[in-house]
């Protein structure tokens, strides 16, 4: 999933200067022109039409409190003062409120307006891309998943995974569960062994993360059962299982990410 957050993207193992230099334009053909409706956002403006879209969509529901500011900014790859800074711009748009005491937080409003948010025009533009960018990572995604099988997992590597697919059965909100999502899908990138193919996958998520946005947590606990499936077949060491895993995995983003429900609506 879209999973998710900001995070330097490549764990640890980079490969050396000159292997970078080498990849280096794998990111430069992400930076092409169809991307740069976003890329003229200020990150204020990213983080309120991320979240006014989310509620325009039904993602986020009326009443529902959102996680913690700190949360809220690793998800979405920003800083915690953007966030505070979106949330209090987003009650004045009447999208959220706040509320005081120990029930209180800040929520989505009873009735909030849609299309309040001018900046989520770019989003809803931006359905071409976001499909370009799924299929990039779902070429890299269903390689990686081949060979990390076919390396075969260690016992360190096994025990991490598991331990990430856990943390995501029981994370308390999207948020934290888009962080654990995305470590685990780093976790399997690094489990091939191959420090070149880490860095590229990273930078092809993070892309891809700009677009992401609050999704109700029973979906992405749907979501949580392809991880599993996909431990399970790098343990047996069966690569074809494994690839076919990370391509349903990945080719569902094609129908549940926001393009998908804009159609509908």
């Amino acid at each position: 999933m879209v999973g998710s957050p900001s995070r330097s993207a490549s764990p640890s193992g980079a490969p050396p200067s000159a292997a970078r230099e080498q990849i280096s334009p794998a990111p430069h053909a992400l930076n092409a022109p169809p991307l740069t409706g976003i890329r003229r956002l200020s990150a204020l403006d990213a983080v309120r039409a991320r979240i006014a879209l989310a509620v325009d969509l039904g993602l986020l529901e009326p009443g529902e409190r959102l996680p913690a500011s700190d949360r809220i900014a690793e998800a979405l790859h920003t800083s915690e003062i953007t966030v505070r800074r979106a949330l209090v711009a987003l009650c004045r748009d009447g999208v959220l409120e706040r509320r005081r005491g120990r029930t209180g937080g800040t929520l989505v409003a009873e009735h909030p307006p849609r299309g309040a948010v001018g900046a989520v025009e770019s989003y809803r533009a931006a359905a071409p891309d976001v499909h370009a960018l799924i299929d990039h990572r779902l070429v890299l995604e269903c390689g990686i998943a081949h060979l990390a099988a076919a390396r075969g997992l260690d016992e360190a590597a096994d025990r991490e995974l598991r331990r990430l697919v856990e943390e995501m059965e029981t994370a308390g909100s999207w948020a934290e569960f888009h962080r654990w999502d995305e470590r685990f899908h780093l976790a399997v990138a690094a489990a091939t062994g191959l420090p070149s193919v880490v860095e590229p996958y990273g930078l092809a998520l993070k892309e891809l993360y700009r677009y992401y946005l609050p999704y109700p947590l029973d979906h992405l606990r749907e979501s949580n059962g392809e991880h599993r499936a996909l431990v399970e077949a790098v343990r047996r060491a069966d690569p074809a299982a494994a690839a076919e895993v990370a391509r349903r995995h990945v080719q569902t983003l094609h129908e549940s990410m926001f393009m998908h429900l804009l159609n509908d609506s």
